[in-house]
């Protein structure tokens, strides 16, 4: 096993923080909080802001920031992803405070036996073709619902988030459309009347990483607006508590494996390749997997160390919980990048210049707590 591989810590994760604002805002948990974060909430601030910066980790901060930035100098703990470390898994995580194996959202491409068709679960589109499908899978196989909306708090709960975002609940919804949006809208509602709670997810700096790099002059300076706003943002309000995280980090991609092209391989699965180009999964045909296993790791276990699903299962990498009924989506074997390298699992694939999703340093994100009264 790579010595590289950061596994989920769901004591010390991303889940932990919405475990501990469902704590804080009455609503149902039984998932383990942060101490560090619970002492805080205490101090009952009248604006609590919890933003979630997308692909912001560890390694783009230590990458991008100096060590006396706003930000970077408010880290108070690191703490895991979940795995695969991506957005449709970690930021689903994060709005239902469920562990992946209960919530299903594994990965950005999902094999839905159902549909017979592997589906971008975001977009609702055919992994491979890029063409619309039918998304009652959303509602039927892997329905989520946000933690907050079963709160009772005497905060007014409200989100900042992109226009394609949809959680089922459109009261007190803001649209931003780009960076200073979400900042000028945070502040309108701390400025309300009463006591304001405030979830907030931007995409920004993942898609910049993906298409430039985490090295880019591109990501550095999205980064640094970020952390302008944010201070900005602080100094113009009073009374209020910042919560910053990220869902994952971003390496930056240092080689592309065309896994979609190894007709010999492809010809042993009975499901197209999906999930993740740097923790791909694979549905073998009955009486192959030894020859599956065999061929696999003549070809590429120098860059991906190959699991058997059940083995991660049982490790409890998707969560501590006995339900499994949606470790089928999962399939049989999971190929884990060990260095920066990603497959491309269709002719259609995304050439990222940064990219995230395996158990590498993209695992790592910060806990920023800054607070002002």
């Amino acid at each position: 096993m790579s010595s590289r591989f950061i596994f989920p810590n769901f004591n010390k994760s991303i889940l932990n923080i919405s475990a501990t604002l469902a704590e804080f805002l009455n609503c149902p948990n039984n998932n383990a909080t942060l101490p560090i974060l619970k002492e805080e909430l205490k101090k009952n601030y009248k604006n609590v802001v919890f933003i979630i910066f997308d692909g912001l980790g560890i390694n783009p901060i230590n990458i991008n920031l100096k060590d006396d930035s706003f930000m970077k100098s408010n880290i108070k703990e690191v703490l895991t992803s979940v795995f695969p470390s991506t957005t449709a898994n970690a930021t689903t995580t994060m709005l239902t405070n469920k562990y992946p194996m209960e919530h299903g959202w594994f990965g950005w491409s999902l094999y839905f036996d159902e549909l017979k068709v592997a589906v971008d679960v975001f977009p609702g589109v055919n992994s491979h073709t890029k063409e619309p499908v039918d998304q009652s899978y959303k509602t039927n196989i892997i329905p989520t619902e946000p933690f907050y909306k079963y709160a009772n708090t005497d905060y007014t709960i409200s989100k900042v988030v992109p226009i394609y975002w949809t959680d089922g609940e459109d009261l007190n919804k803001y649209v931003a459309s780009d960076i200073d949006d979400y900042f000028s809208l945070t502040k309108a509602i701390c400025e309300k009347e009463g006591k304001q709670f405030v979830y907030l997810y931007c995409p920004e700096p993942d898609h910049m990483m993906h298409e430039y790099g985490v090295l880019s002059l591109e990501s550095k300076i999205t980064i640094n607006y970020l952390n302008l706003k944010l201070k900005e943002l602080y100094d113009s309000v009073e009374d209020t508590l910042f919560i910053i995280t990220a869902d994952h980090g971003q390496v930056d991609v240092s080689d592309y494996i065309e896994l979609y092209k190894d007709e010999k391989l492809l010809s042993l699965l009975s499901w197209p390749v999906f999930l993740e180009s740097r923790a791909p999964a694979f549905k073998i045909k009955e009486g192959c997997n030894d020859k599956f296993i065999k061929l696999f790791n003549e070809k590429y276990s120098e860059d991906f160390e190959l699991f058997e699903t059940k083995d991660l299962i049982n490790q409890k990498v998707f969560g501590p919980i006995d339900n499994l009924d949606k470790a089928y989506l999962l399939a049989d074997y999971i190929a884990i990048s060990k260095n920066n390298k990603i497959m491309l699992l269709g002719e259609l694939a995304h050439r990222h210049k940064g990219h995230h999703g395996s158990l590498t340093e993209e695992m790592l994100v910060p806990l920023i707590l800054i607070s002002k009264r």
